[in-house]
């Protein structure tokens, strides 16, 4: 197959016209000058997102999973990282063997969002099922992100207990600076839902907000301007910049569908004018989908498309040890077709 006459958008290499030939894999890329008729980037990755279209990570089965994967490729995703709330083993374990009997090609890995969190930076979490780590773990097969707070008793051994194939990322956490920079230096690299349930910053103690402008990890960002303001995502991209953002929607089931009452996990949440939130207020995940954040994160930024390509595949890609997302030969052939108002036209997974 062959997209002709396309602006490609690797986000290495930049931004030039041509043609790519594919398979499975990217053939052969011609480089010429001409007026393009689309716009190429590598397929979009979404490494945080609890449900989709009436599917829920936590009661989602082989079927639902596959739907799901195919539910988002529509929104551009060709990598998917259903994603689990705080929960017991029991449940947990079962979300695993769910998640891996399920085929589909974008279906890669699943992302514990804790039980070892700190109860006093919930959300949207079941305090009920938050925990510290006591040795034990739930199944991690096809697990490549676990949220964790560091002040939890037990958080060290829980980093040695890792696989090195499972990324550990800091969320729902009030940790101060100090010990955020200590598990920094031990190699924690990741952020989740930046500056969501995390230590505020203030000017004697910089918590893990200031500390992550300060070190500038990567920084998971939900884009849906509820989350965070637009003058906040500006102050990301300005500060931090576009090596470490990875934009996430943090969706739940109630995405893509009407207004009302949805799980998330075996928590009620009310969604009103597109804003989830449990009964008290508390912000329960997003109905962004993730083309709307690509294109949020785009109008407020004024970003590059290359700069666009890394936010929304190459550094989730990266960040992960997967070497792929990007537009060269030798890569797999994942893309999506967009016009010059990044409007999808098609995907190629």
């Amino acid at each position: 197959m062959v997209v002709e006459k396309a602006l490609i958008v690797d986000p290495i290499e930049g931004e030039y016209t041509g043609d790519v030939e594919f398979e499975e894999e990217i053939i052969n890329i011609k480089r010429y000058d001409c007026t393009p008729k689309y716009v190429l980037m590598p397929g979009f990755v979404d490494t945080h997102t609890h449900g989709y279209m009436g599917i829920d990570c936590m009661n989602a089965n082989k079927e639902d999973f596959e739907k799901w994967a195919e539910y988002v490729s529509k929104d551009g995703v060709t990598y998917l990282f259903p994603t689990t709330v705080s929960h017991n083993f029991e449940k947990l374990n079962k979300v695993t063997e769910n998640f891996s009997s399920a085929n589909h090609h974008s279906l890669i890995g699943l992302h514990f969002e804790g039980p070892f969190i700190n109860p006093k930076k919930s959300g949207a979490q079941n305090i009920g099922y938050i925990k510290d780590y006591e040795g034990k773990l739930p199944s991690l097969k096809n697990v490549k992100i676990i949220t964790f707070a560091p002040e939890i008793n037990g958080a060290e051994r829980l980093l040695k207990s890792l696989p090195n194939n499972i990324v550990p990322s800091i969320g729902h956490s009030d940790a101060p600076y100090e010990l955020f920079k200590k598990f920094l230096e031990t190699g924690v690299n990741r952020i989740t839902h930046f500056p969501n349930a995390l230590s505020s910053m203030h000017h004697r103690n910089i918590g893990i907000v200031g500390g992550v402008f300060l070190h500038k990890p990567y920084v998971e960002l939900i884009v849906d301007f509820i989350h965070s303001s637009p003058e906040f995502i500006k102050l990301v991209y300005d500060i931090i910049g576009p090596p470490k953002i990875i934009l996430i929607t943090d969706s739940i089931s109630a995405t893509g569908l009407k207004d009302g009452i949805y799980e998330l996990g075996d928590l009620l949440v009310k969604v009103k004018d597109k804003t989830a939130k449990l009964e008290d207020g508390t912000l329960a995940g997003s109905t962004l989908r993730y083309i709307e954040g690509v294109k949020n994160f785009k109008k407020i930024t004024n970003c590059s498309l290359q700069e666009l390509s890394l936010v929304s595949s190459f550094n989730a890609l990266q960040n992960l040890n997967f070497n792929m997302g990007r537009i060269k030969k030798g890569y797999i052939a994942k893309f999506v077709l967009l016009n010059e108002n990044l409007d999808i036209l098609k995907i190629f997974q």
